[in-house]
C-alpha cells in the first residue's frame, strides 16, 4: 500500500490486524507516542487527512492513499501551536505534547473556544493543563535570558522546541537493528505454585529465540524497590519465581524476533499450578492462621513479622496518650481509608538491552534511578558494576512508579540467555493490573485538645496494605507518620503502625509517599477538631503548628535526627491561602451546597539515610559549558533548573550551557531523581562545581596575560573583561588552558523541610453527590524560587494528580484479587475539564541548605489537596466524608444515610 507521511511518499506493506500508529513507529515516525493503545489518551494523535485521529485506533490499511500529517509535518497550524506551546511552558515530562499539538493545531482550537471539551480525548498527568490552556489562548509564561542572572526567571526548557516537534528522544525511541521482543507469561492465581512448565511448543514456534523460566532465573533475591541503600526494603522478590503470590505475576519470558512471535509462543506454554491459599485484606492477612504470603523466608530477608504477613512495623509513643485523651476538654477523629491509585504515568515502563562492543550489557531504560538499577542488576545477576551500563532518555512522568526495578531484570535476563539485543514494553493493561500502585491505608486518628485548642494528645494507628512484596513498604510506613505527625507541637503521641502482606498486587512508591494517605487522616480529624474548639481552622492550625526553635518529633523525644526547620514559611502560607479564600466572587451551580476547607503538610526537602550527587562543569572549546549530571529528566524540571544555577554561577546564560544527564558511563554518581532531590542534592552539586570551574577560568585568564595582579572585573558570558588586557574570549582561554573541569558533590544532610497549605472553596449537589471546585488555592514554602513558571506547574500538577485522587480515581479489586478496571477507559485520571484552574502561591523564605536558597517542590502539592477537599465538602454537606475517593455516588449515598 502506498500513502503519504508529512509530504512524503510511503510504501510499505502492514502486517495483519496492525495499527496506524506501530506501523509509523516502525518507519522512523517515533513522534507517534503509545499512551493506551486504545484511543483514550491522545498520544498518538496525528492528522489523517487533516482531522485529527487517534492513529492507535486506526488499521493501517485504512491509510492507503491518504495522507498523514505528525507533529514533525510542515504544516502552518502544527508550526503555530507548536510555538505557543513552547511560550507558555504547556509541558513537563513532554510525554503527551505531540498529541495535543496535532489535536489543537487540527481542530483549530482558540481561546474563545470550548477548549477542555474539544481536548477531552487527550490526557496530560503532569501539568494539571493551566499551562496547556495557556498555550492554546496564546499566553507567554516563559523570559528571555539573562547574562548571569538565570536563577530566578521562567526560563524555557532545554528541549523545548524538541519536545513540541517530537525530536526529543524518550526511552524506545532511538533505532534499533535486530531487535528481540519479550512477552510476559503472568499468573492467572492470586497465590499458587507451579508444579510443571512444558514450554516445548512454545519454543519449537517460528521465531521463538528462548523461553525462560524459574530455572533459569537467578535464585538471588532482591527488592524491586530502589533507595540509596538496598537493605532499606525486604529482599522477598526473584526474577521468576516458582511460586506465585499475586494474580499476573511473572511466569515465564518469552524472548522471540517480533512481538507477535512471542505474543503467539506464550500461548502455548503449559503450566501446572498448585493452587494455595490466598489473603486479601491486611487487617486478616495478620491475624492468627491466615495464609503467609512470605512465610518461607527468613531473617535475611528482612521482613519485621514473616510469620504475621508484616513487613514492617512501628509502635511508639511519647509521654501518656491515654491519660492525655481522658483529661482533653476538646476531642475529635474517626477511622479514614485511602484508594489504591495507579501513577497512570503516560509513557509505560520499557527497557531495551543488549551487549555493546565490550561485552557489557547495556540498558536503555525509563527510570528515576539509573545508578540504583545498574548497582541492583549486577548485585542480581552476579556481574561487577562495571559491567553494566544503564542510561536513560527522557523519561515519560514518573511519580514515584519508577523507582522501581520492573523491566530492567526481564531484559537483562534476556539479553544474557540470547546474546542479543532485547525489547520489553508493559501494555497499559500491565500498568494497571502488575505495575506496583499508591499504598491503600486505613487511618485511625484521635486527638484531643485544651480549652483553647491546643492540642495535648495525637493517636493514629495506621495499616498499609504493601501487597504481595515489600517494595518500599517499610518506607511509606515510615515516611507516612513522620512529617504528618512531626509538623504539630504536642507533648504526648502515639503511632502504631504496621505494613501488610496481601495477595494483591504490590504497592511502592507514589507522589509524597505515605504523607498524603496519612495527612488526609490527621487533617480531616484536626478540621473536626476545629469545629469542637468552635474556632476558624486556620487559627487552629496557627495554634499548634511547630514554629522555628521547635524540634520535629514524632514519638521520640530522645531521638536526634538531620532534620531541622532551617527556613520557615508555614506561616506565610496560612496568610495567603486564607486571604486568597476570603475572595468570594465564585458562581456556584443552582441547587448546590456551599463549603470550603483547607489543610496544611510538611515534608523533608531530601529523603533519610543518603541522597548522593556527583556533578561537574567543563569549559568547552567554542566558549560554552557542559554540566555532567546523573539526574533522570521525568517532568520534574530539573534540567532547566540546573542549566540555571551553572549560568548563575559562571555568569552566563543558561542556553550556553549544555546538559549531559542519566548515564552511568559519562556522569558522575546520582542516587536518583526521586524525594525532590533533583534541585536540592543535585543542583547544589552542580552549583559548586560551576563555581569551582568559575574560579579555575579566572586564574587561567590572569595567567594567560600575564598580570596576575589585573583581575578580571566583568564577565558577560563570552569573554572576560578586565582593566588592563582588555576583552578575553572565552575560546582564548579554552584553547590556552586546555581541560578546565569543574567538581561538586552533595551528600544531602543535614535535611530542612518545605511546606504547603491547600484550601478550597466547592459546591457539592445534594441530589447528585457531585462536587464542583468553585476556588482552589495552594500556598507553598519552597524558598528562594529558581523558576516560578516552572514551579508553579509543578504545584499545579501535583495538586490535579491530587484531585483525581480525592474525587475519581481507585484501583478497584475484586474479592479474590483482579483488577476490575484496567485501563483509562475505566480508571478516571482527571481530563482538563475536571480541575480547576489553581492559584498559586509562594511564600518569601531562603534556605541556606538548598542551592542559592532553594528547597524542594515536586513531591509535596499533593499531600494537603485531598484532606483539604474532603474538609471543604464536609463543610458543604454537614457529614464527614471519610473514604477516598469521594465520587459522586459515595457521596450521595453519605447525604442519605446522614438525613
Amino acid at each position: 500500500m502506498r500513502f503519504e507521511v508529512n509530504g512524503e511518499p510511503l510504501d510499505t506493506e502492514p502486517a495483519p490486524g496492525q495499527v496506524l500508529r506501530t506501523l509509523l513507529r516502525e518507519h522512523g515516525h517515533t513522534e507517534v507516542k503509545k499512551g493506551c493503545d486504545a484511543g483514550d489518551c491522545g498520544a498518538c494523535t496525528v492528522l489523517l487527512d487533516g482531522r485529527p485521529t487517534h492513529s492507535c485506533l486506526v488499521p493501517a490499511y485504512r491509510a492507503e492513499g491518504r495522507s498523514v500529517t505528525t507533529v514533525r509535518g510542515d504544516d502552518e497550524r502544527v508550526a503555530r501551536v507548536q510555538k505557543a506551546f513552547v511560550d507558555a511552558a504547556a509541558f513537563q515530562c513532554g510525554f503527551c505534547t505531540a498529541g495535543f499539538v496535532t489535536t489543537v493545531a487540527g481542530n483549530d482550537i482558540q481561546a474563545d473556544d470550548d477548549t477542555a471539551r474539544r481536548l477531552k480525548g487527550n490526557l496530560c498527568r503532569c501539568t494539571g493543563y493551566r499551562s496547556i490552556c495557556d498555550a492554546v489562548a496564546g499566553r507567554t509564561n516563559i523570559a528571555p535570558p539573562k547574562e548571569g542572572q538565570d536563577a530566578g526567571r521562567p526560563l524555557r526548557a532545554p528541549a523545548a522546541e524538541r519536545i513540541v516537534t517530537g525530536h526529543e528522544s524518550f526511552t524506545l525511541d532511538v533505532p534499533a537493528s535486530q531487535l528481540a521482543h519479550v512477552a510476559v507469561l503472568g499468573s492467572p492465581h492470586p497465590h499458587a505454585r507451579i508444579v510443571r512448565i512444558d514450554a516445548t511448543a512454545a519454543r519449537e514456534h517460528e521465531g521463538v529465540l528462548a523461553v525462560l523460566t524459574h530455572e533459569d532465573s537467578p535464585a538471588t533475591l532482591f527488592s524491586t524497590a530502589r533507595h540509596e541503600s538496598r537493605l532499606d526494603d525486604p529482599d522477598d522478590t526473584r526474577v521468576l519465581d516458582p511460586v506465585l503470590r499475586f494474580r499476573g505475576q511473572r511466569v515465564a519470558v518469552v524472548v522471540a524476533e517480533t512481538l507477535r512471535d512471542a505474543e503467539r509462543a506464550r500461548a502455548l506454554i503449559e503450566v501446572e499450578y498448585e493452587v494455595l491459599p490466598a489473603v486479601f485484606d491486611p487487617e486478616d492477612a495478620r491475624r492468627a492462621g491466615a495464609p503467609l504470603v512470605h512465610g518461607d523466608k527468613g531473617p535475611e530477608a528482612r521482613i519485621s513479622e514473616a510469620g504475621r504477613n508484616v513487613v514492617a512495623q512501628m509502635h511508639d509513643e511519647m509521654g501518656d496518650v491515654t491519660a492525655a485523651l481522658a483529661t482533653a476538654a476538646h476531642r475529635a477523629g474517626g477511622t479514614y481509608r485511602t484508594s489504591r491509585v495507579a501513577h497512570a504515568s503516560l509513557e509505560t515502563h520499557a527497557t531495551r538491552g543488549w551487549r555493546d562492543d565490550d561485552g557489557r550489557l547495556v540498558l536503555r531504560t525509563s527510570t528515576q534511578v539509573p545508578y540504583l538499577v545498574r548497582d541492583e542488576i549486577a548485585h542480581v545477576f552476579d556481574l561487577d558494576p562495571k559491567q553494566v551500563r544503564v542510561l536513560t532518555g527522557r523519561v515519560g512522568g514518573g511519580f514515584g512508579g519508577k523507582q522501581e526495578l520492573l523491566t530492567e531484570d526481564v531484559v537483562a535476563l534476556a539479553v544474557l540467555a540470547t546474546g542479543r539485543a532485547v525489547q520489553y514494553e508493559m501494555t497499559r493493561t500491565d500498568e494497571f493490573t502488575i505495575v506496583p500502585t499508591r499504598h491503600p491505608v486505613r487511618v485511625e486518628v484521635e486527638l484531643g485538645a485544651d480549652d483553647d485548642g491546643v492540642l495535648t494528645a495525637m493517636r493514629i494507628d495506621v495499616l498499609n496494605n504493601t501487597g504481595a512484596y515489600g517494595n518500599h513498604g517499610p518506607g511509606v510506613m515510615f515516611h507516612g507518620v513522620s512529617e504528618s505527625m512531626a509538623v504539630y507541637r504536642c507533648a504526648n503521641k502515639r503511632v502504631d503502625a504496621e505494613s501488610v502482606y496481601t495477595n494483591t498486587l504490590p504497592s511502592g512508591a507514589f507522589r509524597g509517599y505515605g504523607l498524603g494517605q496519612v495527612i488526609f487522616a490527621i487533617e480531616s480529624a484536626m478540621d473536626d477538631l476545629a469545629r469542637e474548639v468552635g474556632i476558624d481552622p486556620f487559627e487552629l492550625r496557627r495554634r499548634n503548628v511547630v514554629v522555628p526553635g521547635d524540634r520535629l518529633l514524632v514519638t521520640d523525644p530522645d531521638e536526634v535526627g538531620d532534620l531541622d526547620i532551617n527556613s520557615y514559611g508555614l506561616d506565610q502560607c496560612l496568610d495567603l491561602a486564607q486571604r486568597a479564600l476570603a475572595d468570594t466572587s465564585d458562581e456556584a451551580p443552582p441547587g448546590a451546597r456551599i463549603g470550603e476547607g483547607m489543610a496544611v503538610a510538611m515534608i523533608a526537602t531530601i529523603a533519610p539515610r543518603g541522597h548522593y550527587a556527583e556533578a561537574s562543569v567543563r569549559l568547552l572549546d567554542d566558549g560554552r559549558y557542559e554540566a555532567n549530571v546523573g539526574t533522570t529528566e521525568f517532568g520534574n524540571g530539573t534540567t532547566t533548573v540546573h542549566g540555571q544555577l551553572v549560568a548563575t554561577a559562571l555568569g552566563t546564560t543558561a542556553d550556553r550551557v549544555v546538559i549531559r544527564q542519566s548515564d552511568t558511563d559519562v556522569t558522575g554518581y546520582d542516587t536518583g531523581a526521586f524525594g525532590s532531590a533533583g534541585v536540592v542534592v543535585a543542583g547544589l552539586a552542580l552549583h559548586r562545581a560551576a563555581l569551582q570551574l568559575r574560579g579555575k577560568i579566572l586564574a587561567a585568564a590572569a595567567a594567560l596575560h600575564q598580570h596576575p595582579s589585573d583581575e578580571p572585573r566583568t564577565w558577560d558570558g563570552t569573554s572576560l573583561s578586565s582593566t588592563g588586557a582588555g576583552d578575553i574570549p572565552l575560546t582564548a582561554i579554552a584553547a590556552a588552558a586546555g581541560n578546565l573541569v569543574g567538581h561538586g558533590n552533595h551528600d544531602g544532610t543535614p535535611r530542612s523541610v518545605a511546606f504547603n497549605v491547600h484550601a478550597f472553596r466547592v459546591a457539592v449537589h445534594p441530589g447528585t453527590g457531585e462536587v464542583t471546585i468553585l476556588r482552589s488555592v495552594q500556598a507553598v514554602d519552597a524558598g528562594v524560587v529558581l523558576n516560578p513558571e516552572q514551579l508553579r506547574g509543578q504545584v499545579e500538577g501535583g495538586t490535579g494528580q491530587a484531585i483525581g485522587t480525592a474525587l475519581f480515581e481507585e484501583v478497584r479489586l475484586d474479592d479474590e484479587g483482579r483488577v476490575l478496571n484496567p485501563s483509562f477507559r475505566g480508571y478516571h485520571v482527571p481530563q482538563m475539564a475536571d480541575l480547576p484552574r489553581t492559584e498559586v502561591h509562594f511564600a518569601a523564605t531562603s534556605d541556606d541548605l538548598g542551592p542559592l536558597g532553594a528547597k524542594s517542590m515536586s513531591e509535596a502539592p499533593y499531600n494537603p489537596v485531598a484532606p483539604a477537599l474532603a474538609n471543604a465538602v464536609r463543610d458543604a454537606l454537614g457529614v464527614r466524608p471519610a473514604e477516598l475517593p469521594m465520587t459522586a455516588d459515595r457521596l450521595w449515598r453519605l447525604v442519605q444515610n446522614h438525613t
